[in-house]
């Protein structure tokens, strides 16, 4: 099934197989539980995965306009969205109130994101240690946990070394 996308991808990584795994895993995973995966399904699944970036609602319908040539209704969308988060093959980033393709699919899994705030690329990241912490102190507080999604925001590798990269021809900050 879906392969692990724990760290930002580089900038010539190749997306297309990307778009690809996420396409066939979720033919697969359609088919196994008696789903459909409609050509407008698909194609908002094929729209998510266009980056790794979260994308909107109404961004989606624009791409759907351009891309199908025909008029989409904004509840078309969201029923293909609503299909494909109950399938688990994506993601909703709540902060953002926009979507994600999710990497792992076949399987239900504690949520949690790492979002660049300045490219916008979002990392899908799985670390136990975190659900069990998240869980363990529920737990102590009596709380029944619902839902977890947990958000980082800063900076990727290649987003933090563009900003702290000296500006070129500036002279050196004085020792």
């Amino acid at each position: 099934m879906a392969r692990r996308r724990d760290a930002f991808p580089p900038p010539d990584h190749d997306h297309a197989a990307c778009v690809g795994r996420a396409l066939g895993d979720a033919e697969a995973l359609c088919v196994a539980r008696g789903e459909r995966l409609t050509e407008l399904r698909r194609r908002v699944l094929e729209l998510v995965w266009g980056s790794h970036k979260p994308v909107g609602a109404y961004a989606l319908l624009a791409q759907l306009r351009a891309a199908m040539g025909k008029e989409q209704a904004p509840p078309t969308v969201y029923r293909a969205l609503e299909f494909l988060r109950a399938q688990g093959l994506v993601h909703r980033i709540e902060s953002l109130n926009a979507f994600v393709g999710c990497d792992r699919p076949d399987r239900p899994h504690a949520v949690q994101f790492m979002i660049c705030r300045d490219c916008r690329t979002t990392v899908e990241v799985h670390d136990d240690g975190i659900a069990e912490a998240i869980g363990a102190a529920a737990g102590r507080a009596g709380f029944t946990v619902q839902g977890r999604v947990v958000e980082l925001s800063g900076l990727c590798r290649a987003c933090a070394a563009r900003v702290s990269a000296p500006a070129r021809g500036a002279s050196p900050a004085p020792a």
